[in-house]
């Protein structure tokens, strides 16, 4: 049996490993590679290369921006058609694949989350155009379930033909008399599902946001951006909201529904939880509203507790702050009797993580609280900013796969803009309330771990025989091989039927999670057929 690695006096230089990796590929390719791979050094800012197009050949875990924008922003509101405008599989591949869940209030409420909808484009439309069709299916949509708004994503095959969805979606919303558009998300569009992200808040701001101005609902108003209720989430927090007095009036898009996102721009304060996928909205709300931002993270006991207080910090009410304190104190005590009892079991274990969105981020905290050490992660689909921080934000090039999303020009709503929180937000920085930042994933690892990005194939098989870890974090596509590899893999974007993993009754989910998957003998037996067969190895000479 290998000798497991021993990394209680710090993580090893991974120089050696990283030139490894680089000496696989062609020169140009190796350069390219060299700069997204980054051996973390938490007091020095280093540049990571982020947001650019995955190399042809080179497997990688990324998605498509349809999927960023359809399967991840839209997908979780349960009261609007989603049609998606291609071939059947692209509607499949988007459709309840990453575990939404949503809880209507009433048996009547709408609820379209467990139907897909597809124009299902054989090989005449895309001969002749499919605008046709697409026209039929939203009338058919629309008389079998009779929904207050329906939007229309673009796939591959849309973008190549010439089909106009924007015209469409404009033709269909006079004749049926209900808020009708369309989502340019093709997926070659951007490099990965971030643009997807993009295209969908650019939309979601253009056609429902800031469309019923209703009364207020509560003392305390507040938005959640950034939360997708993956195995219930969402729910965690709502309760806990809930019973502090805060009123909730929409995620974006956990649970949620457009009619609750066209009054958010009520709320006087908006949370944001994946900073890649919903800055945008959180920005545009800021400069047309007037509501402020915080970053907050409700993954993890201890981050819940800080969150939770955070918001109270906000308000200022003695009230709220008792209700906070209290339910932070209850709920961190018994979080704090199941740490003690499975932290001695896992305490040491390694893990590395490539998911998306601020999860790589987000679950260390979750690791930390039990003593596994994270020696290697990075995101799928981020940006610098993901990783160094906000403060590269102005230094971040504007290259033409960024020229292909459409940036939005927001002005001030001089009606509806709320001073009060304009000058709540300038009194409260005056104090070191911290509004509009996020300091990336990087500031917080520890020095010498491995921070990737983008990573693939070829650099997850050098990983895992480098740092031998415990427990690898990643997505479907991984997730086989790695456990062939006799390393068991814990999805993070659908959570493997687990969950909910946020806020203290997520947190202990996860404990006892880990300590199932961490504590057992059946991952030692497992034996890799390339173990013992002859194993194939190919060169590249061909120096591009």
């Amino acid at each position: 049996m290998v000798k497991k690695k021993d990394y209680t006096n710090g993580l090893p230089d991974p120089s050696k490993l990283k030139e490894e990796i680089l000496a696989k590929y062609p020169r140009k390719v190796a350069r390219k590679r060299d700069k997204a791979m980054v051996v973390n050094d938490p007091g020095v800012d280093q540049e990571i290369l982020a947001n650019v197009r995955t190399i042809p050949g080179i497997i990688t875990q990324r998605g498509c921006t349809y999927a960023g924008c359809k399967g991840v922003v839209l997908g979780p509101t349960r009261d609007i058609v989603n049609i998606v405008h291609g071939p059947i599989g692209c509607s499949f591949y988007a459709w309840l694949t990453r575990r939404n869940q949503t809880r209507p209030a009433t048996e009547t409420d709408a609820n379209y989350i467990p139907y897909t909808f597809s124009t299902d484009m054989q090989d005449e439309n895309i001969v002749f155009g499919g605008e046709v069709k697409l026209k039929e299916a939203i009338r058919e949509a629309y008389e079998l379930f009779n929904p207050g708004a329906i939007a229309i994503f673009s796939t591959c095959p849309v973008g190549l033909i010439g089909d106009d969805v924007h015209a469409v979606a404009r033709e269909m919303k006079a004749e049926l008399g209900i808020n009708c558009f369309g989502f340019s998300c093709e997926g070659y569009r951007g490099v990965s599902q971030s643009a997807g992200h993009h295209i969908a808040n650019n939309q979601l701001y253009k056609h429902i946001l800031g469309t019923d101005d209703r009364a207020r609902m509560g003392k305390f108003q507040v938005n959640l951006l950034g939360e997708y209720n993956i195995g219930g989430d969402a729910f965690e927090i709502e309760a806990l909201f809930e019973e502090a007095g805060i009123t909730l009036l929409s995620t974006f898009s956990g649970n949620s529904t457009v009619e609750s996102m066209a009054y958010a721009h009520t709320a006087d304060l908006n949370m944001v939880m994946c900073h890649r996928s919903i800055n945008y909205i959180a920005e545009m709300m800021e400069t047309k509203f007037g509501i402020p931002w915080i970053k907050v993270n409700f993954v993890g006991a201890k981050s819940a507790a800080k969150s939770l207080k955070k918001i109270a910090e906000f308000f200022g009410d003695a009230e709220l702050t008792a209700k906070v304190d209290a339910i932070v104190a209850r709920e961190m005590a018994k979080v704090e009797a199941v740490r003690e009892a499975i932290k001695p079991k896992v305490e040491g274990k390694v893990a590395m993580m490539f998911v998306g969105g601020s999860r790589a981020h987000h679950y260390q905290d979750l690791f930390g609280e039990l003593g596994i050490q994270v020696v290697s992660a990075g995101y799928e689909f981020a940006h610098r900013d993901d990783y160094e921080g906000r403060k590269v934000i102005p230094n971040i090039k504007i290259d033409a796969d960024t020229r292909n999303i459409e940036d939005l020009d927001v002005e001030k709503d001089d009606v509806r803009f709320r001073n009060d929180l304009a000058a709540k937000k300038a009194e409260l920085m005056e104090a070191g309330y911290k509004f509009s930042d996020y300091e990336g994933m990087m500031p917080d690892m520890k020095k010498n771990s491995l921070v990737i990005d983008d990573v693939n194939h070829w650099e997850t098989e050098k990983l895992i025989e480098f740092y031998q870890p415990d427990l690898f974090c990643a997505g479907i596509k991984e997730k086989y091989v790695v456990q062939k590899y006799g390393v068991p893999l814990k999805q993070l974007h659908n959570y493997d039927y687990g969950g909910p993993y946020t806020c203290f009754e997520g947190a202990i989910n996860f404990y006892q999670e880990m300590q199932r998957m961490l504590d057992t003998k059946i991952w030692k037996l497992v034996d890799a057929p390339w173990k013992r067969e002859p194993e194939i190895v190919g060169s590249m000479t061909i120096e591009a």
